[in-house]
């Protein structure tokens, strides 16, 4: 066999693995811009604590990201509202 024949072979191999792997992934479910706008809106100032609360909330941490945004300034009310957004799909 060619060489340049075991190399189209391997590379639509490849291709057909990872593009598999991509429409059998998740649909990504996510909103960290609407987690820290309301985290801004409740008081806390934009910074990468408040960012990395939300995206825990993003990978279902929701304690983790209320502990987060109430340790960066954000009420637990408006922190637990915030959380729950960043797991919502964007809108």
């Amino acid at each position: 066999m060619r060489t340049s024949t075991r190399i189209a072979g391997a590379l639509t191999g490849l291709t057909l693995t990872l593009g598999g792997a991509v429409l059998a992934a998740p649909a990504v479910r996510a909103d960290i811009p609407a987690c820290t706008r309301m985290a801004e809106l409740a008081g806390a100032t934009a910074s990468d604590s408040v960012t990395a609360a939300c995206g825990r909330g993003v990978v279902g941490d929701l304690q983790g990201c209320v502990t987060g945004l109430t340790g960066a300034g954000v009420a637990g009310g408006a922190a637990t509202g915030a959380c729950r957004a960043a797991a919502h799909e964007p809108r």
